[in-house]
């Protein structure tokens, strides 16, 4: 197996993690021997980032972001993906960060269910977490004038 990556099981569904080595290390803002990616979505945003020109600066979960667990009522850190500075179409600098997840991610799950499953409590735990997350951060963000967008394979382009 190639060692630069490592292919794990969870869900019963196979995802891509590993170490992403940068054609223009300049332009991470960080350890650019040491970014990990999670998932092949955040591999293809990399790659994206590391090859855009108008891209001037990128970072992978190098910041956080405290929450309140809806579940637990405790202050938690949230780590989002990605956190880029850009050059936008008018020549303005922009900083947005970034989370990236599988569509399917951002639906909320059913309310009243047929059936009342451990993976249904578990789906709606990880929404009502997410969404905590999400809006601390999209208050983070606003706060110093950046943006808070979440990404899916439709803003990466890919097919599934």
């Amino acid at each position: 197996m190639n060692k630069d990556y490592i292919l794990c099981m969870s869900a019963n569904k196979n995802y891509k993690q590993g170490k992403f080595k940068p054609k223009n290390p300049e332009k991470y803002n960080g350890d650019p021997t040491n970014i990990i990616y999670r998932s092949s979505y955040e591999l293809k945003m990399f790659h994206y980032c590391d090859l855009t020109e108008n891209i001037i600066s990128y970072q992978s979960e190098e910041f956080w972001v405290p929450y309140v667990s809806p579940v637990d009522k405790k202050v938690h850190r949230y780590f989002p993906d990605m956190k880029l500075k850009y050059k936008d179409k008018d020549g303005n600098i922009r900083i947005v960060v970034v989370e990236i997840k599988p569509a399917k991610d951002l639906k909320e799950p059913p309310t009243n269910p047929p059936n009342r499953t451990k993976s249904w409590a578990y789906a709606v735990k990880t929404w009502v977490v997410n969404q905590a997350k999400w809006e601390a951060c999209r208050e983070y963000c606003k706060d110093r004038n950046w943006e808070f967008r979440i990404f899916t394979e439709r803003d990466l382009g890919i097919q599934i």
